[in-house]
Parts: C-alpha cells; sequence; structure tokens
C-alpha cells in the first residue's frame, strides 16, 4: 500500500470528473431544503450514511476482487434513479480512464463510480478499507466543495464540517468492509429517496452548475 496513492484517489483534482457533480447538492440549494451551513452538515451526514455506505461497500468487494458484473447489476437494482445511474456511469468511465494513464497495468470498464472505484484502488495495491474510505471521502467533500460556490459559504468553515465528520466516515468505511465480505445480494441497499427524487428533478433543468 501506498499512502500516496490513497491520496492521489482521494484528491479533487482526481481527473475522474467529480468536479462537475454536486452529489444532489444543487437541487437541495435551489428548493431551499440547504441554505447554511447547518443545513450543509445534515445533508452531508445523511448523505454519508446512505449513499456513502453504498458506495463504499460497492467499492470495497469490487478492491477485494468480485466480479464487477455481478456488483455491477446490484448496483443498477440499488439505483431506482436514471439520472443517478447515468451521473454514476459519467464519473467511472471519467475514472477508468484516468486509471488506465496513471496505472498503465488497469483495464476495466466502461463501469458505474462505486465499481470503479473498488477496481482502480486495487490497481494501485490499496485495501477494500482504504477504497471505502476514498468512497466516504468523496461522498462528503464532493458536495461540500460545491455548497462553498452555490451557498457562497466560509471555505474554511465547510472544509471544519469535513474534518468533524471524519470519525463517521472512518465507521462508515469499516461497515462497508464487512458487508463487503459477505456475499453481494447482501450488500447493502439504504436508499435516500429525496435524492433520487432531487436528482430527476434536477436532470431536467435547462440552467444549472453541475451535471448532478
Amino acid at each position: 500500500m501506498s499512502l500516496a496513492h490513497v491520496l492521489t484517489l482521494a484528491d479533487g483534482r482526481f481527473p475522474s470528473g467529480g468536479h462537475a457533480h454536486s452529489g444532489g447538492l444543487e437541487a437541495a440549494v435551489v428548493r431551499q431544503r440547504v441554505g447554511d451551513l447547518d443545513d450543509l452538515r445534515g445533508f452531508l451526514e445523511g448523505r454519508l450514511a446512505t449513499t456513502g455506505l453504498v458506495t463504499a461497500s460497492f467499492a470495497a468487494a469490487a478492491c477485494g476482487g468480485a466480479d464487477v458484473s455481478v456488483l455491477e447489476n446490484a448496483l443498477a437494482a440499488r439505483t431506482p434513479s436514471q439520472a443517478l445511474r447515468s451521473a454514476s456511469a459519467k464519473q467511472g468511465r471519467a475514472l477508468c480512464r484516468a486509471a488506465s494513464v496513471i496505472w498503465p497495468s488497469f483495464s476495466a470498464g466502461p463501469l458505474s463510480y462505486p465499481v470503479a472505484l473498488g477496481a482502480v484502488a486495487a490497481a494501485a495495491g490499496l485495501t477494500p478499507f482504504e477504497a471505502a474510505t476514498v468512497a466516504c471521502h468523496a461522498t462528503v467533500s464532493g458536495p461540500a466543495s460545491a455548497a462553498v460556490r452555490l451557498l457562497g459559504l466560509d471555505p474554511f468553515q465547510v472544509y471544519a464540517v469535513i474534518a468533524a465528520l471524519a470519525d463517521d466516515c472512518d465507521a462508515v468505511a469499516a461497515r462497508a468492509v464487512e458487508f463487503a465480505r459477505g456475499p453481494v445480494d447482501d450488500l447493502p441497499a439504504a436508499s435516500a429517496p429525496l435524492l433520487d427524487a432531487s436528482a430527476e428533478d434536477h436532470a431536467g433543468w435547462e440552467v444549472r452548475l453541475f451535471a448532478s
């Protein structure tokens, strides 16, 4: 394991297209469900406990060597929103493309983002827990970064919120690894219906800052 590889994958500047996605925050802001730092904290906590757990579990499973085609089918069954499936596919393609340049031994895709993340993490020599940790970090850091643009929040305060969620991220990553040790059918299906509905709403907008 190389700590530098963990940091590379967790870096928001990694060319996987994550900067173009708000993780549902743009819709939440426009629909006035998130308007200040406290709202953002609640949004991130909820996203981590639902979408974050699912993403981390699938990433850990893929990193641990589970069949990616089986994982893809299982993840699709847990993602009712076509808009979210499309966003995940776009990020997954970008991640796989970047990984094939950075780690020439990597060859996989097209894959959805969680599965691609696990496969790339394995190619980088990471453990399933490290893959899950990267997934959890991305779950909160992406929308938090978008919040600075969407709400004009103080970036110091926003990143203090991310830091305060570190223990939660570790706990979710640990749970994800436990799930990943079992059958694919037993991977979590923690739902976030409002995120699903918001994604469909957001996909129909003619003007938006983020792809999702």
